[in-house]
């Protein structure tokens, strides 16, 4: 079965609305791991828009299964890291002022920064992973740069107007899932996955993981956290 791992920004975007200390996405990873989830994902933004130092903190010492941080491979980030020391870091591309990740990172253009920041992730025992669209130049780009896993960008799948595009960029994911697994990247999906159309990503074989965070979240807040992750955990298997 294909693993679900929980991102928490959005619990810590409500809280950040009004500047207090409730909800916390603390208390939401715990719920989420009691539910099923095989790991915690938080996007540690430069501009602190959701996720906070404090989050990234006690999050290390109370997950329970696997924690991912998501983040740009800036010096801040890359040394919040090494003292950290998630299981797993994913590099993604980080625009100031974006709404959310608007793509995947052009790792064919960055190979050697890529190179860099992975190696010295590597060296302090963390497990990397680069966020990219599935473009068979990305993917072996991935694998040159030496990280151990892609996550493959799913959101032109997620936001395809109609059945045959929905279909085109299925069979991209397809390949891209393919092609990594072939040059022994391990392989995650996600982005703009929801309750409607994530059971076809999960059936790839190549794909151990899914990262899904603002519609379990957003269903969260009618049906609760623990029935977010137990309907969509269902909708995998």
């Amino acid at each position: 079965m294909t693993k679900l791992c929980v991102n928490v920004d959005h619990i810590a975007t409500v809280r950040q609305a009004r500047g207090g200390d409730e909800p916390d996405p603390v208390f939401a990873a715990a719920i989420a791991e009691t539910a099923g989830v095989s790991g915690i994902v938080v996007h540690l933004r430069g501009d602190r828009r959701h996720i906070q130092d404090r989050d990234i903190e006690i999050l290390k010492n109370t997950i329970k299964t696997h924690m991912n941080i998501e983040m740009a491979a800036t010096e801040e980030m890359l040394s919040m890291a090494e003292r950290v020391k998630p299981d797993q870091v994913t590099l993604v591309p980080e625009r100031p002022g974006e709404v959310t990740t608007e793509g995947g990172l052009n790792a064919a253009n960055l190979v050697e920064p890529l190179k860099d920041a992975t190696s010295r992730l590597r060296e302090a025992g963390i497990k990397v992973s680069l966020f990219i669209d599935p473009d068979p130049q990305q993917v072996e780009a991935s694998a040159q740069i030496g990280a151990g896993m892609v996550e493959l960008n799913t959101d032109a799948y997620s936001i395809a107007p109609n059945e045959n595009e929905q279909d085109r960029t299925f069979e991209a994911l397809k390949s891209g899932a393919e092609l990594a697994s072939e040059l022994g990247l391990r392989v995650a999906a996600g982005h703009g996955l929801n309750y409607r159309n994530v059971s076809r990503i999960s059936m790839i074989p190549q794909v151990e993981e899914l990262n899904i965070g603002h519609n379990i979240i957003a269903r969260a807040s009618l049906v609760g956290l623990e029935m977010a992750v137990r309907d969509m955990l269902a909708l995998m298997d």
